[in-house]
Protein backbone atom coordinates (compact mmCIF):
# COMPACT_ATOMS: atom_id res chain seq x y z
CA UNK A 1 0.00 0.00 0.00
CA UNK A 2 1.54 3.29 -1.08
CA UNK A 3 1.91 6.25 1.27
CA UNK A 4 -0.45 9.19 1.13
CA UNK A 5 0.94 12.08 -0.89
CA UNK A 6 0.60 15.68 0.31
CA UNK A 7 1.41 18.86 -1.61
CA UNK A 8 2.27 21.76 0.71
CA UNK A 9 2.35 25.30 -0.71
CA UNK A 10 4.34 27.78 1.37
CA UNK A 11 3.40 31.41 0.89
CA UNK A 12 6.18 33.83 0.00
CA UNK A 13 5.20 35.63 3.20
CA UNK A 14 5.82 32.44 5.21
CA UNK A 15 9.49 32.94 4.33
CA UNK A 16 9.65 36.74 4.36
CA UNK A 17 7.23 38.62 6.62
CA UNK A 18 5.80 41.96 5.54
CA UNK A 19 7.37 43.91 8.41
CA UNK A 20 10.88 42.54 7.80
CA UNK A 21 13.77 43.91 5.74
CA UNK A 22 14.38 40.62 3.97
CA UNK A 23 17.84 39.72 5.29
CA UNK A 24 19.00 36.15 4.75
CA UNK A 25 18.98 35.68 8.55
CA UNK A 26 15.29 36.65 8.73
CA UNK A 27 14.31 34.43 5.83
CA UNK A 28 16.34 31.50 7.16
CA UNK A 29 14.68 31.66 10.58
CA UNK A 30 11.22 31.95 9.03
CA UNK A 31 11.98 28.95 6.82
CA UNK A 32 13.11 26.85 9.80
CA UNK A 33 10.01 27.82 11.82
CA UNK A 34 7.75 26.79 8.95
CA UNK A 35 9.57 23.52 8.21
CA UNK A 36 9.51 22.43 11.85
CA UNK A 37 5.72 22.48 11.64
CA UNK A 38 5.75 20.43 8.46
CA UNK A 39 7.80 17.53 9.80
CA UNK A 40 4.77 15.84 11.37
CA UNK A 41 3.54 14.90 7.87
CA UNK A 42 6.78 13.02 7.27
CA UNK A 43 6.51 11.34 10.68
CA UNK A 44 2.96 10.27 9.84
CA UNK A 45 4.25 8.51 6.72
CA UNK A 46 3.26 10.98 4.03
CA UNK A 47 5.25 11.47 0.86
CA UNK A 48 5.66 15.24 0.55
CA UNK A 49 5.98 17.77 -2.24
CA UNK A 50 6.75 21.37 -1.26
CA UNK A 51 5.92 24.40 -3.38
CA UNK A 52 6.56 28.01 -2.42
CA UNK A 53 5.65 31.55 -3.34
CA UNK A 54 8.07 34.29 -4.33
CA UNK A 55 6.01 37.50 -4.27
CA UNK A 56 8.22 39.46 -1.86
CA UNK A 57 11.46 37.97 -3.18
CA UNK A 58 10.86 38.41 -6.91
CA UNK A 59 9.76 41.97 -6.22
CA UNK A 60 13.10 42.59 -4.53
CA UNK A 61 14.92 41.04 -7.49
CA UNK A 62 13.08 43.39 -9.84
CA UNK A 63 14.18 46.36 -7.72
CA UNK A 64 17.79 45.13 -7.70
CA UNK A 65 17.61 44.84 -11.49
CA UNK A 66 16.45 48.43 -11.72
CA UNK A 67 19.12 49.70 -9.31
CA UNK A 68 21.85 47.75 -11.12
CA UNK A 69 20.90 49.30 -14.44
CA UNK A 70 20.78 52.82 -13.03
CA UNK A 71 24.00 52.61 -10.99
CA UNK A 72 26.19 50.27 -13.02
CA UNK A 73 24.56 50.00 -16.46
CA UNK A 74 23.90 46.26 -15.93
CA UNK A 75 21.20 45.11 -18.38
CA UNK A 76 17.95 44.20 -16.66
CA UNK A 77 16.89 40.55 -16.86
CA UNK A 78 13.33 39.65 -17.95
CA UNK A 79 10.75 38.48 -15.43
CA UNK A 80 11.00 34.77 -16.33
CA UNK A 81 14.72 34.84 -15.44
CA UNK A 82 13.90 36.67 -12.20
CA UNK A 83 11.40 33.94 -11.31
CA UNK A 84 14.07 31.31 -12.05
CA UNK A 85 16.53 33.18 -9.81
CA UNK A 86 14.03 33.27 -6.96
CA UNK A 87 13.16 29.61 -7.50
CA UNK A 88 16.79 28.54 -7.16
CA UNK A 89 17.56 30.78 -4.18
CA UNK A 90 14.43 29.98 -2.17
CA UNK A 91 14.60 26.29 -3.11
CA UNK A 92 18.18 26.11 -1.85
CA UNK A 93 17.19 27.82 1.41
CA UNK A 94 14.29 25.40 1.97
CA UNK A 95 16.33 22.33 1.03
CA UNK A 96 19.33 23.14 3.20
CA UNK A 97 17.25 23.94 6.26
CA UNK A 98 14.91 20.99 5.70
CA UNK A 99 17.88 18.62 5.61
CA UNK A 100 18.97 20.02 9.00
CA UNK A 101 15.47 19.76 10.48
CA UNK A 102 15.15 16.15 9.25
CA UNK A 103 18.54 15.33 10.80
CA UNK A 104 17.49 16.85 14.13
CA UNK A 105 14.39 14.64 14.08
CA UNK A 106 16.35 11.50 13.25
CA UNK A 107 14.79 11.16 9.79
CA UNK A 108 16.83 10.00 6.80
CA UNK A 109 15.37 11.33 3.58
CA UNK A 110 16.71 12.87 0.42
CA UNK A 111 15.49 16.33 -0.55
CA UNK A 112 15.67 17.57 -4.13
CA UNK A 113 14.93 21.02 -5.57
CA UNK A 114 13.74 21.16 -9.17
CA UNK A 115 13.91 24.33 -11.24
CA UNK A 116 10.49 23.91 -12.84
CA UNK A 117 8.94 25.44 -15.95
CA UNK A 118 5.16 25.80 -16.23
CA UNK A 119 3.34 26.27 -19.54
CA UNK A 120 0.85 29.14 -19.87
CA UNK A 121 -1.21 30.52 -22.76
CA UNK A 122 0.53 33.55 -24.31
CA UNK A 123 -2.97 34.94 -25.07
CA UNK A 124 -4.20 34.58 -21.49
CA UNK A 125 -6.40 37.62 -20.59
CA UNK A 126 -4.26 38.13 -17.47
CA UNK A 127 -1.69 39.93 -19.61
CA UNK A 128 -4.20 42.73 -20.17
CA UNK A 129 -5.11 42.97 -16.47
CA UNK A 130 -2.08 42.51 -14.15
CA UNK A 131 -3.16 41.38 -10.68
CA UNK A 132 -0.24 39.52 -9.08
CA UNK A 133 1.25 41.56 -6.24
CA UNK A 134 5.04 41.49 -5.97
CA UNK A 135 7.60 43.30 -3.88
CA UNK A 136 7.24 45.56 -0.88
CA UNK A 137 4.30 47.66 0.25
CA UNK A 138 4.46 51.38 -0.61
CA UNK A 139 2.47 54.41 0.43
CA UNK A 140 0.19 55.98 -2.17
CA UNK A 141 2.68 58.83 -2.70
CA UNK A 142 5.59 56.41 -3.23
CA UNK A 143 3.53 54.29 -5.62
CA UNK A 144 2.51 57.35 -7.65
CA UNK A 145 6.15 58.43 -7.95
CA UNK A 146 7.29 54.97 -9.10
CA UNK A 147 4.38 54.78 -11.54
CA UNK A 148 5.45 58.06 -13.07
CA UNK A 149 9.19 57.26 -13.08
CA UNK A 150 9.18 53.62 -14.15
CA UNK A 151 5.74 52.92 -15.61
CA UNK A 152 5.05 50.27 -12.97
CA UNK A 153 1.43 49.30 -12.33
CA UNK A 154 0.15 49.39 -8.74
CA UNK A 155 -2.95 48.17 -6.92
CA UNK A 156 -4.09 48.81 -3.38
CA UNK A 157 -2.93 46.19 -0.87
CA UNK A 158 -5.91 44.42 0.69
CA UNK A 159 -4.23 43.46 3.95
CA UNK A 160 -2.61 46.83 4.75
CA UNK A 161 -4.73 49.95 4.91
CA UNK A 162 -3.25 52.69 2.74
CA UNK A 163 -0.67 50.31 1.24
CA UNK A 164 0.06 49.80 -2.46
CA UNK A 165 2.00 47.05 -4.27
CA UNK A 166 3.31 46.57 -7.77
CA UNK A 167 1.31 44.13 -9.88
CA UNK A 168 2.40 41.95 -12.83
CA UNK A 169 0.47 39.55 -15.11
CA UNK A 170 -0.45 36.18 -13.60
CA UNK A 171 -1.64 33.77 -16.32
CA UNK A 172 -3.30 30.46 -15.50
CA UNK A 173 -0.95 27.45 -15.38
CA UNK A 174 -1.77 24.84 -18.02
CA UNK A 175 0.91 22.17 -17.66
CA UNK A 176 3.86 21.49 -15.38
CA UNK A 177 6.93 20.21 -17.23
CA UNK A 178 8.54 17.06 -15.79
CA UNK A 179 5.40 16.11 -13.83
CA UNK A 180 6.23 12.40 -14.12
CA UNK A 181 9.72 13.04 -12.74
CA UNK A 182 8.19 14.97 -9.83
CA UNK A 183 5.71 12.17 -9.11
CA UNK A 184 8.30 9.39 -9.36
CA UNK A 185 10.74 11.16 -7.04
CA UNK A 186 8.02 11.81 -4.45
CA UNK A 187 6.57 8.29 -4.62
CA UNK A 188 10.08 6.92 -4.04
CA UNK A 189 10.12 8.74 -0.69
CA UNK A 190 12.12 11.82 -1.63
CA UNK A 191 10.87 15.24 -0.56
CA UNK A 192 10.54 17.30 -3.75
CA UNK A 193 10.61 21.12 -3.88
CA UNK A 194 8.99 22.22 -7.13
CA UNK A 195 6.91 24.88 -8.96
CA UNK A 196 8.63 27.53 -6.85
CA UNK A 197 7.04 30.94 -7.30
CA UNK A 198 4.36 29.24 -9.40
CA UNK A 199 6.97 27.94 -11.81
CA UNK A 200 8.97 29.70 -14.52
CA UNK A 201 6.35 30.82 -17.08
CA UNK A 202 6.83 29.60 -20.65
CA UNK A 203 4.55 29.25 -23.65
CA UNK A 204 4.64 27.01 -26.71
CA UNK A 205 4.90 28.40 -30.24
CA UNK A 206 3.31 26.86 -33.36
CA UNK A 207 6.23 24.41 -33.60
CA UNK A 208 5.99 23.32 -29.98
CA UNK A 209 9.13 25.20 -28.95
CA UNK A 210 9.21 26.76 -25.47
CA UNK A 211 9.28 30.56 -25.31
CA UNK A 212 9.91 32.82 -22.29
CA UNK A 213 6.95 34.69 -20.79
CA UNK A 214 7.14 37.77 -18.54
CA UNK A 215 4.76 36.94 -15.71
CA UNK A 216 4.49 35.45 -12.23
CA UNK A 217 2.16 32.44 -12.00
CA UNK A 218 0.05 32.02 -8.88
CA UNK A 219 1.89 29.41 -6.82
CA UNK A 220 -1.33 28.02 -5.31
CA UNK A 221 -2.86 27.33 -8.73
CA UNK A 222 0.39 25.75 -9.94
CA UNK A 223 0.62 23.64 -6.77
CA UNK A 224 -3.00 22.51 -7.12
CA UNK A 225 -2.36 21.64 -10.76
CA UNK A 226 0.65 19.42 -10.07
CA UNK A 227 -1.14 17.91 -7.05
CA UNK A 228 -4.17 16.92 -9.11
CA UNK A 229 -2.09 15.70 -12.06
CA UNK A 230 -0.06 13.30 -9.92
CA UNK A 231 -3.12 12.27 -7.85
CA UNK A 232 -2.00 13.66 -4.50
CA UNK A 233 -4.35 12.96 -1.59
CA UNK A 234 -4.15 16.27 0.26
CA UNK A 235 -3.29 19.87 -0.60
CA UNK A 236 -2.17 22.39 2.04
CA UNK A 237 -1.84 26.14 1.56
CA UNK A 238 0.19 27.71 4.39
CA UNK A 239 -0.44 31.41 4.82
CA UNK A 240 -0.60 34.06 7.56
CA UNK A 241 -4.14 33.32 8.85
CA UNK A 242 -5.38 30.24 10.71
CA UNK A 243 -8.77 30.08 8.97
CA UNK A 244 -10.67 31.43 6.00
CA UNK A 245 -13.21 34.01 7.18
CA UNK A 246 -16.50 35.37 5.97
CA UNK A 247 -16.60 39.20 6.17
CA UNK A 248 -12.89 39.22 7.09
CA UNK A 249 -12.13 42.06 9.53
CA UNK A 250 -15.73 43.26 9.18
CA UNK A 251 -18.50 43.57 11.78
CA UNK A 252 -19.89 40.09 10.93
CA UNK A 253 -16.57 38.24 10.72
CA UNK A 254 -16.97 34.47 11.06
CA UNK A 255 -14.42 31.73 10.60
CA UNK A 256 -15.25 29.01 8.09
CA UNK A 257 -13.82 25.76 9.43
CA UNK A 258 -15.42 23.34 6.97
CA UNK A 259 -16.57 23.98 3.40
CA UNK A 260 -17.93 21.69 0.72
CA UNK A 261 -17.71 22.44 -2.98
CA UNK A 262 -21.23 23.84 -3.33
CA UNK A 263 -20.94 26.25 -0.40
CA UNK A 264 -17.48 27.38 -1.46
CA UNK A 265 -18.79 28.16 -4.94
CA UNK A 266 -21.66 30.13 -3.39
CA UNK A 267 -19.22 32.26 -1.37
CA UNK A 268 -17.05 32.82 -4.44
CA UNK A 269 -20.04 33.97 -6.48
CA UNK A 270 -21.14 36.29 -3.65
CA UNK A 271 -17.72 37.97 -3.62
CA UNK A 272 -17.01 36.84 -0.03
CA UNK A 273 -13.30 36.33 -0.71
CA UNK A 274 -11.10 39.25 -1.80
CA UNK A 275 -9.24 39.16 -5.10
CA UNK A 276 -5.51 39.53 -4.60
CA UNK A 277 -5.86 37.86 -1.21
CA UNK A 278 -8.00 34.80 -0.39
CA UNK A 279 -9.91 34.31 -3.67
CA UNK A 280 -6.94 32.83 -5.63
CA UNK A 281 -6.26 30.41 -2.77
CA UNK A 282 -9.89 29.28 -2.76
CA UNK A 283 -9.78 28.76 -6.54
CA UNK A 284 -6.68 26.60 -6.14
CA UNK A 285 -8.38 24.49 -3.47
CA UNK A 286 -11.46 24.07 -5.68
CA UNK A 287 -9.29 23.12 -8.65
CA UNK A 288 -7.54 20.44 -6.58
CA UNK A 289 -10.73 18.73 -5.34
CA UNK A 290 -12.53 19.13 -8.68
CA UNK A 291 -9.73 17.21 -10.39
CA UNK A 292 -9.65 14.27 -8.02
CA UNK A 293 -7.85 15.54 -4.90
CA UNK A 294 -9.30 14.42 -1.59
CA UNK A 295 -8.98 17.47 0.64
CA UNK A 296 -7.64 21.02 0.54
CA UNK A 297 -6.63 22.88 3.71
CA UNK A 298 -5.81 26.58 4.20
CA UNK A 299 -4.07 27.30 7.49
CA UNK A 300 -1.40 29.38 9.19
CA UNK A 301 2.17 28.25 8.60
CA UNK A 302 2.90 27.44 12.27
CA UNK A 303 -0.48 25.70 12.85
CA UNK A 304 -0.17 22.85 10.34
CA UNK A 305 0.56 20.28 13.04
CA UNK A 306 -2.60 21.24 14.99
CA UNK A 307 -5.56 19.84 13.06
CA UNK A 308 -8.02 21.95 15.05
CA UNK A 309 -6.82 24.89 12.94
CA UNK A 310 -7.36 25.44 9.24
CA UNK A 311 -10.26 25.61 6.81
CA UNK A 312 -10.89 22.21 5.21
CA UNK A 313 -12.45 22.14 1.73
CA UNK A 314 -13.83 18.87 0.33
CA UNK A 315 -16.34 17.95 -2.38
CA UNK A 316 -18.90 16.93 0.26
CA UNK A 317 -19.18 17.51 4.00
CA UNK A 318 -17.99 14.69 6.21
CA UNK A 319 -20.56 13.44 8.71
CA UNK A 320 -18.37 14.87 11.51
CA UNK A 321 -18.32 18.36 9.98
CA UNK A 322 -21.29 19.49 12.01
CA UNK A 323 -20.87 23.25 11.44
CA UNK A 324 -21.63 24.34 7.88
CA UNK A 325 -20.81 28.00 8.49
CA UNK A 326 -24.25 29.51 7.91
Amino acid sequence: MKNKLAVVALGGNALLRGSQKGTVEEQTQNTIDTLENLIFLVKEGYDVIIAHGNGPQVGNILMRNDAGEQLYNIPQMPLDIDVADSQGGIGYMIERNLRNVLKQNGIEKDVVTLVTQVVVDKNDPAFADPLKRVGKIYTKAQADELRADKGWIFKEEVKTEGGWRRVVPSPKPIRVLNEKVIENLARQGNIVITVGGGGIPVSEDENGNLCPVEAVIDKDLASALIGARIKADEFYILTDVSFVYRDFRGPNEKKLEFLNHADTMKYMEDGTFAEGSMAPKIRACLSFIENGGGKSVITEATKLVDKSYGTKITMEYDKNDVEHNF
